[in-house]
């Protein structure tokens, strides 16, 4: 399959959109008022989670990237 550079931009741009909203509700959490402890495992779980599948879209996108720079 082949890969246009804005559609690859737009998976990179997705990417880092992902990675800082993700970390400004972790921020956000950390923060806030008191909550009982499984509110902040299960939120500090999908923070990571979500973190990851942001870097391996990134991952994607940039090795997109680099693929129609070449050819």
């Amino acid at each position: 399959m082949k890969n246009s550079r804005l559609t690859s931009g737009f998976v990179l741009g997705l990417a880092a959109f992902m990675v800082l909203q993700w970390l400004i509700l972790a921020k956000n959490l950390g923060s806030g008022p008191a909550r009982p402890t499984a509110f902040y495992v299960v939120h500090g779980i999908l923070v990571v989670v979500k973190i990851v599948l942001a870097i391996v879209l990134g991952a994607i996108g940039w090795r997109a990237w680099n693929a129609t720079r070449r050819g």
